[in-house]
């Protein structure tokens, strides 16, 4: 039992409530050694823990490295010679004689293109034609209403013929002034009033031929034909609409596309080198592939040299006659257009789908006696429809790979399953034997 000095001597404390009484000066300092204990056995523990870790820490270190190696082991095993040689598909470096061309997006237009309008004010009586047909020279498309103009005719007919009648009288009168002068009966000014009054009759009957004329001519634009033989485009004004002269919409629009023209430009470089090479009567051969297509291209040749380089683009403008029989070529479509210049003789090629493009610049696979990939950067010069020229980097003989590229490893072995075969020389086509 405790007991506490107070005052004068010691003193057993009560006997309830059994609290134990500690002065304000001896609370914190025990509270520190509570604190500095608590410490102490998280410290303690702490490092139990990595001890226990530490321990541990090689067993797991040999536990994996000896995993890592069964799995190795068991890969080698798998593949005991390495990784299995890629199939691949291979085709023969060549040497051809290409096309030296000038490459450019060409616009198709029409030979000719004729909005049709009405030359007179009426209503359209018939349609002879259906939208989208392809019309001939001559052949009636539309009719207007034809009552107005056949009445406006017949009173310049009849008009013609009552001018005709005073006519003949002013001159049998001017004849018989002209016999009474002479006898003295008239004077001369009487007799020069009936001659004037007959030439002017006669006259008002040639201003009566012309009116009619001009009403039998107001009476035919009431027919309207096909100035030239063409395909008839949309119809703006159907049946019953009245029309004026040279009205805004027109009627249909007429576009002749056999013959047609393919509209292109070329950079001002090769300037020289085209009017060189090119006469009226002969042009420079014009290839035209329309989108989407890269064989059998539409033949035609060069017909048009703009006379002007164009400032703001640093081209000029170039026109090709295209005979268009199967009429591959229609108004308004886009193409890619090849102008051949001249012949390159004993290029180097390959098939465009062997050249690959990595961070060094253009490559292939080369295929090496040993059936070994060998990457072999290479340096291009043109594409010649599916061949690529190359100007530096392969021999003719050699084989690259044209498909399989992406399981080839650089260096690695390969498995020629096929090779592609070897084509005839590319000859240069002729406009009578190509596509038109």
């Amino acid at each position: 039992m405790l007991r506490s000095y107070v005052g004068d001597g010691w003193r057993l404390p009560p006997k309830s409530p059994r609290v134990i009484p500690i002065t304000a000066q001896v609370q914190p300092e025990l509270q520190y050694r509570m604190d500095m204990h608590l410490v102490l056995c998280g410290v303690t523990t702490l490092l139990e823990r990595l001890r226990s870790f530490i321990v541990f820490l090689p067993l797991f270190a040999i536990l994996i490295l000896s995993g890592c190696g069964k799995k190795d082991q068991v890969m080698a095993a798998a593949t005991p010679g390495g990784p299995p040689a890629a199939p691949v598909i291979v085709a023969n470096v060549e040497q051809r004689d290409i096309p030296v061309q000038v490459q450019a997006i060409g616009n198709v237009e029409a030979y000719q293109t004729v909005q049709i309008r009405s030359q007179v004010n009426g209503q359209i009586e018939k349609i002879l034609f259906r939208q989208g047909d392809d019309v001939r020279k001559g052949q009636l498309l539309f009719q207007l209403d034809k009552r107005p103009f056949q009445a406006d005719l017949e009173k310049a007919i009849a008009q013609e013929s009552h001018d005709q009648a005073s006519a003949e009288n002013s001159r049998i009168e001017a004849e018989r002034y002209t016999r009474l002068e002479k006898q003295g009966i008239v004077s001369h000014e009487q007799g020069d009033q009936m001659r004037a009054q007959a030439k002017a009759d006669g006259a008002a009957v040639e201003a009566d031929k012309a009116a009619v004329d001009a009403a039998r001519v107001q009476l035919q634009y009431t027919d309207i034909a096909a100035p030239i033989d063409a395909r008839a485009g949309a119809l703006l004004i159907n049946l019953g609409n009245l029309v004026k002269a040279n009205d805004t919409p027109y009627l249909v629009q007429l576009n002749q596309v056999t013959p047609i023209y393919v509209t292109f430009s070329a950079p001002e470089a090769n300037l020289d080198e085209v009017r060189h090479r090119f006469s009226p009567g002969q042009g420079l051969k014009i290839l035209a592939y329309p989108k989407g297509e890269s064989a059998h291209p539409a033949v035609g040749r060069l017909s048009f040299i703009d006379n002007e380089v164009d400032t703001t683009t640093g081209t000029f403008k170039l026109k090709g006659t295209f005979q268009n029989k199967d009429r591959r070529l229609w108004p308004g479509q886009f193409v890619d257009v090849a102008l051949e210049l001249s012949t390159q003789k004993n290029a180097i090629v390959v098939p465009t789908k062997a050249v690959q493009t990595g961070q060094q610049g253009d490559y292939v696979y080369v295929v090496t006696p040993d059936n070994t990939a060998e990457p072999r950067p290479i340096i291009t010069s043109g594409v010649y429809e599916n061949f690529t020229l190359i100007s530096e980097g392969l021999r003719p003989g050699e084989r690259v790979i044209v498909d399989g590229q992406l399981r080839v490893a650089p260096n690695a072995k390969v498995t020629v399953e096929s090779a592609l075969p070897g084509s005839q020389p590319i000859v240069p086509t002729n406009v009578a034997g190509g596509t038109q």
